[in-house]
């Protein structure tokens, strides 16, 4: 997709938004066309007076023109300006709804469960499509336009900061809503929905796991640490692990109903079971594998609490969470050999582009790639015998 980024600057005296893009002669006719777009030769870049245009509407016109715009230095800027707003003690109040709109969002929620999506998911799309019903008031359904779509969009993303994955889920929540209403004059292939964000995971060294796992003195949390890790499991996987899914004499843990409403089975590392074994004798869990003070389901977020805890004293300073260790098991399976099929399998993957975010990070191959700086000492030291002893840390290096 097109992509430019919008950045602030100050032109002449004046405050502008920057518009910047990698060459691009389509983008550049469509950044033209929108008027008062001018061309600064000394900062080789388009622009444009703030005063000339809002960047809301400048955000608009590029993203109506098929144009991604990367606005995260313009929210930062009006960060920075903002003070942050206090918390507030107080739940969001009732919305306001008329009760017949009200029905229409009960059907559109039996619709999306008639679909089988998930709870969860049911959960995100009922509140995106009621803040819709709510903003546009009293309309009726049947004249809802992709406009009405683009100003509430636009709305939120400006007024609550969505980051791209949230803006995300609010399209496939109208899309859904689109569908539920075909009386509608809304066009769902015409809602543009944002590229996602290709990052790379954050994994861990195999020193780092075991440093972390030293670092856990609580046999319990231990134990949730290191199942984490060599299973590659998902933290809402783990909290809803039976006793009785774990095999141990095959090596084996059934996961039921996963993500995608899928079950599969996934390794049960050999060296884990004297710690699982220990664990169960200890705490003798009565249903799950990990249980609350009154035998109820674990909470994810007491799990990033301890994990969070045993890499503050294992001196680890990445940022890790559950999932780091799922991607770390990944990236670690890669590197020993495994198949990209077997670990879309033990990750419970649908899609093999998926997995293949991990061979981007996996340092077997890259390891067998010589620096060029390597390569150019070595050439020295081989056409030069004085220069055997050659060191780029020694202080009267030459």
């Amino acid at each position: 997709m097109e992509k430019v980024k919008l950045t602030p600057f100050t032109h002449k005296g004046v405050t502008c938004f920057g518009i910047s893009f990698e060459y691009n002669d389509s983008i550049k006719q469509k950044v033209k066309s929108i008027t008062g777009v001018q061309w600064s030769a000394s900062r080789k870049t388009f622009y444009i007076f703030t005063k000339v245009i809002t960047w809301n509407a400048l955000y608009t016109q590029l993203n109506k023109k098929g144009i991604y715009v990367d606005y995260s230095q313009i929210k930062n800027s009006i960060d920075k300006k903002t003070k942050p707003p206090q918390k507030r003690n107080f739940k969001r109040g009732p919305r306001k709804i008329s009760d017949a709109n009200k029905e229409v969002i009960r059907n559109f929620v039996r619709y999306l469960k008639g679909l089988r999506l998930s709870k969860n998911t049911i959960k995100i799309y009922f509140t995106f499509v009621a803040d819709f019903v709510e903003f546009i008031g009293d309309k009726e359904f049947i004249e809802l336009t992709n406009n009405e779509v683009r100003l509430f969009v636009e709305h939120q993303v400006t007024t609550k900061h969505y980051a791209i994955s949230t803006h995300r889920q609010m399209i496939s929540a109208l899309k859904h809503f689109g569908a539920f209403l075909p009386e509608s004059n809304l066009i769902i292939d015409e809602l543009p929905r944002p590229s996602s964000s290709n990052y790379l995971p954050t994994v861990l060294s195999k020193e780092e796991v075991i440093d972390i796992l030293r670092a856990t003195k609580n046999l319990k949390h231990r134990a949730v640490i290191a199942l984490l890790y060599s299973a590659g499991l998902r933290v809402g996987e783990l909290i809803n692990l039976q006793i009785s899914a774990i095999d141990v004499d095959r090596r084996q843990l059934f996961i039921k109903n996963a993500k995608g409403r899928k079950d599969r089975v996934v390794i049960l590392a050999e060296s884990f079971i004297p710690l699982y074994l220990n664990y169960i004798t200890t705490y003798q869990p009565h249903q799950y594998f990990i249980e609350s003070p009154k035998k109820g389901k674990y909470h994810a977020s007491s799990i990033r609490s301890f994990l969070k805890g045993s890499c503050k004293r294992a001196g680890i300073k990445k940022r890790v969470t559950p999932h780091t260790l799922r991607h770390s098991f990944a990236t670690h399976l890669i590197e020993n050999g495994v198949g990209l099929r077997y670990v879309q399998d033990l990750l419970g993957h649908s899609k093999p582009e998926t997995t293949m975010i991990y061979t981007h990070v996996a340092r077997k191959d890259l390891l067998k790639i010589q620096s060029p700086l390597d390569t150019a000492l070595l050439s020295l030291v081989e056409t030069d015998k004085k220069a055997s002893n050659i060191s780029l840390s020694a202080n009267n290096f030459r």
